[in-house]
């Protein structure tokens, strides 16, 4: 495998492995390069240092797997903004409400405290946070 340094014409800068010189050529002519950042497709190589070994960068997962895993955490995130009802930092009081079937049943989010996250979780009132990222700006 083959490390990469590469960068979006956006100028954000991630890594790449790929089994060849050849395999990033041809990734990149078929599109399937992305950038994890704004999911740009125009990438390219950047200069990059040589590697140095560090401990535990084989924990790491390929900058793909991250890559996709963004892709999902962002799509999962702009489904609930476009369709779930924001309540803000009513959302444990809501959240109770439409549990004890003192409120209409509807899909709301919002914000809560980990402690009241764990005082919902402790009343059966199931949650999930909502992922995190970067919105896109390219």
């Amino acid at each position: 495998m083959i490390r990469f340094a590469l960068a979006c014409s956006a100028g954000h800068e991630f890594e790449g492995w790929f089994k060849s010189n050849e395999a990033f050529d041809e990734q990149r002519a078929s599109g399937g390069l992305c950038c994890p950042i704004c999911g740009g497709t125009s990438v390219d190589k950047a200069i990059m240092a040589p590697a140095v070994a560090r401990s535990g960068a084989a924990d790491r997962p390929p900058p793909e797997v991250i890559a996709r895993f963004l892709a999902i955490a962002r799509a999962v995130r702009e489904h609930v903004e476009r369709n779930f009802e924001n309540v803000g930092p009513r959302f444990p009081e809501e959240a109770r409400k439409i549990h004890l079937g003192e409120a209409e049943p509807r899909d709301i989010y919002g914000e809560a405290t980990p402690q009241e996250v764990r005082e919902l979780l402790d009343e059966g009132i199931e949650v999930r946070p909502l992922p995190w990222v970067p919105k896109l700006d390219g």
